[in-house]
């Protein structure tokens, strides 16, 4: 029974599409005129990583671009006075034109609400073959078939490729998280990633972060994705706000161990939120 059991989780492992991840990001510096605006980074060949340069807003947020078979999806838009809608219309016009296509359309949606994610925005409203998830609760939960805001789960079809949609109010009331089945990343916004997890809502913050680790019990997460890097590869170091440049910063990726670690942390707290720095993030109720 043992070695059935194995094989068949062997065999789940080897049907999630592999990736990579750089072994180091562009941060902004530290000589801006030598740094390009956005740094892309193929994951594999229908997943691509954007990261805007702390030259151009010192929030280097990241950006999530994948197809399937049908039409794609980007998460997020970047921040400042972001051109997101070029970069990325000039990705898809390459990656169409290696697959010998010629149109795909594109479903834009975000993380969360804050404008450090939504700045781009204007630059796909109007585009042809372009959808806009409403940036409301009802619209998002309309628009992924969400039944019940926060304890649902929705769900998108992009084509042979599904990402289930799970709320995780707390940072922001309309946060959400991504888990993509063909890759097993699990996208989570500014809800879990290497920095400072500003929590506005920690009572909602808990449960989110409770029901996400639910989720993720029993798949396979091979990294946490989240939209920005404030930590540096010096355990419980963080770069100060408003820093360009981060020269030795923390990797992206986290694991499904992190997300347990947060879980275990604010389970801890019992409801009364207090600033806590962890290995690789800090826990920081606003």
């Amino acid at each position: 029974m043992k070695l059935i059991l194995y094989i068949a989780f062997a065999a789940s492992a080897l049907a999630q599409a592999p990736g990579t991840l750089p072994s180091l990001w562009i941060t902004g510096g530290p000589n801006c005129i030598e740094v390009p605006n956005w740094q892309i980074h193929q994951y594999n060949e229908d997943f691509y990583i954007l990261r805007e340069s702390g030259c151009t807003n010192y929030e280097k947020p990241f950006l999530y671009l994948l197809f399937g078979k049908d039409r794609a999806l980007l998460e997020d838009t970047g921040a400042g006075k972001s051109d997101a809608a070029q970069v990325v219309s000039e990705l898809i016009a390459k990656w169409l034109a290696v697959k010998g296509r010629t149109s795909i359309p594109l479903v834009v949606a975000h993380s969360h609400s804050h404008g450090d994610h939504i700045a781009g925005d204007a630059g796909f409203r109007g585009m042809p073959n372009v959808t806009m998830v409403p940036l409301t609760i009802d619209g998002t939960r309309e628009f992924f078939g969400i039944d019940g805001w926060p304890d649902g789960i929705g769900h998108i079809d992009l084509g042979r490729r599904i990402l289930d949609v799970i709320p995780i109010p707390g940072h922001d009331a309309l946060s959400v998280a991504f888990y993509d089945r063909e890759t097993g990343v699990l996208l989570t916004g500014d809800s879990l990633y290497p920095g400072r997890l500003y929590v506005r809502d920690f009572p909602e913050f808990a449960r989110s972060i409770a029901r996400l680790a639910a989720f993720t019990r029993g798949k396979i997460v091979t990294h946490i994705l989240g939209t920005h890097i404030e930590q540096s590869s010096t355990p419980y170091k963080d770069y100060p706000v408003g820093a360009k440049y981060q020269p030795e910063e923390h990797s992206l990726a986290l694991s499904r161990g992190h997300l347990l670690e947060l879980q275990e942390a604010l389970d801890g707290m019992k409801e009364k939120p207090v600033r806590l720095a962890l290995r690789d993030l800090t826990i920081w109720p606003r």
